[in-house]
């Protein structure tokens, strides 16, 4: 992981502000949700992407009951027997 050599204060609610330069990088924007996860001492914030709950995929997804399905999975379900 590379630092980028910047630090921010943690404020009394816990919020950070991101700094511009990475928010751009990472192409996120007021609004976008981030996925925060820890990886052993490290807490890392990802752009969350919505995907399949079956493999992952972000790619051609639509909601079924509450969920989102890509169509390959949609299509290798309705192959099962």
């Amino acid at each position: 992981m590379k630092s980028t050599g910047m630090t921010r204060p943690i404020d009394n609610l816990g919020r950070i502000v991101l700094p511009i330069e990475i928010r751009k990088s990472l192409d996120i924007v007021s609004g976008d949700l981030l996925d925060i996860s820890l990886e052993n001492d490290r807490v890392v914030l990802t752009k969350y992407l919505p995907a399949c709950i079956f493999c992952g995929s972000s790619f051609d997804t639509f909601e079924f009951g509450g969920k989102l399905v890509c169509r390959n999975c949609v299509c290798r379900l309705s192959n099962v027997k």
